[in-house]
């Protein structure tokens, strides 16, 4: 069997039955391409059309939610759950609110989840949901009056050992404590572990918040690392505002970094002395404001509406906002000022162009399926504090992140150089390692 030939025809498939899904072509694309020397290793998974069935979703659900603004005006959404594999335990990954979400965004974002989660280690599947419902502008009643009625469909296929979302973009604490609630009104029993992102008070563990940004960190000081660098006093820019960002802010101040840029979809800071983090949370968390309030505020820095944030010299990238936000043009200006690693906070943030141009610059690059894991890792510690009625202290669960982010880290680089002959190439690591797990037990489980 030529590998290329049926890696390129899968991949044509896979474009003619889902011609408008440009996301999930791109992810597609990445795993496919990185997984050739697998194939050739092992046959098997050919002849069994592994590939093919992990590349196929094994439920998508779309389904019309209905509201009443505070208007008393009738609203309606469009909601979705794409449960894309559950070869390795139930499906997870997160909800996302936000008016983008379609039915390619999502299938992108839970096929990314796959090799996420598999990377981990932990007994979990993959999937994503969400709806193309905006929660800016709106008050709490309409916000609690949707969520309800994106469960009141969606909880009929959730279960602890089925499917458990989590939150993502435009889903916090408030909206996972209104679906929670409805799931339980509705199904009358207080099923901790259906949904992860819990408050603290109520089932939810600590470091939850904190672990997706704290972890594209770790890995981004493991990667340094292995050049016999570190934090300390490393300028470094981080795009978005938003829950990841402002913890890969933190976690960076606290391993010795200086962060002087972050962003939103407004526009950008920078602030030489150093983004004023206790500024920025008061701004995005209690204001819930654009990030030019930040400015207006800090006499050392300066808004920019127009250019990107990746504009800003440095030594350090956390992209922590949304996909293909940093691009081959961005990447090409972070080389020329001398960067010198890259760790994905969001899912899929650089565009295929922007990657390759990090890799032959030898700059370090961690994809999101391995850099930001550490979120789905931490929901899965909820799982299983969930399951034995416990609650572990703040040390304890970073504690276990920090050791899974290092162990995401020592996978991938042994993974690269055992198939591709150099452990910096994390792409090729991360996508072989998890799709290596995944193969197995589909394998193991038969043609389902």
């Amino acid at each position: 069997m030529d590998v290329s030939t049926y890696i390129d025809a899968v991949f044509a498939d896979i474009r003619r039955r889902d011609p408008q899904e440009s996301e999930f072509h791109q992810a597609a694309h990445e795993v496919l391409a990185a997984i050739r020397p697998v194939l050739r290793a092992h046959p098997e998974y050919a002849e069994a059309r592994v590939v093919e069935r992990l590349c196929e979703p094994e439920r998508q659900l779309m389904f019309r939610v209905p509201w009443v603004d505070d208007r008393g005006t009738v609203q309606v959404n469009r909601g979705f759950r794409v449960e894309f594999n559950s070869a390795l335990g139930p499906y997870k990954g997160g909800l996302r609110f936000h008016p983008s979400v379609n039915l390619g965004i999502v299938k992108f974002l839970g096929f990314e989840q796959v090799f996420k989660n598999a990377l981990t280690g932990m007994s979990i599947g993959g999937g994503k949901g969400g709806a193309d419902f905006d929660p800016k502008g709106r008050s709490d009643g309409e916000i609690m009056r949707f969520c309800q009625s994106f469960m009141t469909e969606l909880h009929r296929h959730l279960g602890e050992n089925t499917d458990v979302p989590a939150g993502d973009i435009g889903v916090g604490a408030r909206e996972i404590g209104y679906l929670f609630g409805q799931y339980k009104r509705i199904t009358n029993r207080f099923d901790a572990g259906v949904l992860t992102g819990k408050p603290v008070g109520w089932g939810g563990s600590h470091a939850r918040t904190e672990a997706t940004g704290y972890g594209a960190v770790y890995f981004a000081q493991e990667m340094l690392a292995t050049r016999g660098l570190t934090f300390e006093e490393r300028r470094t820019v981080v795009s978005g505002s938003g829950n990841v960002a402002i913890y890969a802010i933190e976690k960076a101040y606290a391993l010795g970094g200086t962060v002087v840029a972050c962003s939103d979809s407004s526009g950008y800071v920078v602030d030489e002395d150093g983004i004023d983090l206790e500024l920025l949370k008061d701004v995005k968390e209690v204001r819930r404001a654009r990030i030019a309030e930040y400015a207006e505020a800090r006499p050392t820095a300066r808004f920019s509406a127009r250019g990107s944030v990746f504009d800003v010299p440095c030594e350090v990238v956390l992209p922590c906002a949304t996909q293909n936000e940093l691009g081959r043009q961005d990447a090409v200006a972070l080389v020329k000022n001398g960067v010198l690693a890259v760790s994905e906070g969001a899912n899929m943030p650089c565009t295929p162009e922007a990657v390759e141009v990090f890799r032959d610059a030898r700059v370090l690059f961690g994809p999101g399926k391995a850099a930001n894991a550490g979120g789905v890792a931490t929901s899965a510690l909820e799982m299983q504090q969930n399951a034995s009625r416990d609650r572990w202290t703040f040390e304890q669960t970073e504690d276990r992140l920090a050791a899974i982010m290092r162990r995401v880290h020592a996978q991938c680089r042994t993974t690269a150089e055992t198939y591709g002959g150099d452990a910096d190439d994390y792409v090729v690591g991360a996508n072989i390692t998890g799709f290596l797990r995944v193969a197995e037990a589909m394998t193991a489980q038969g043609v389902i």
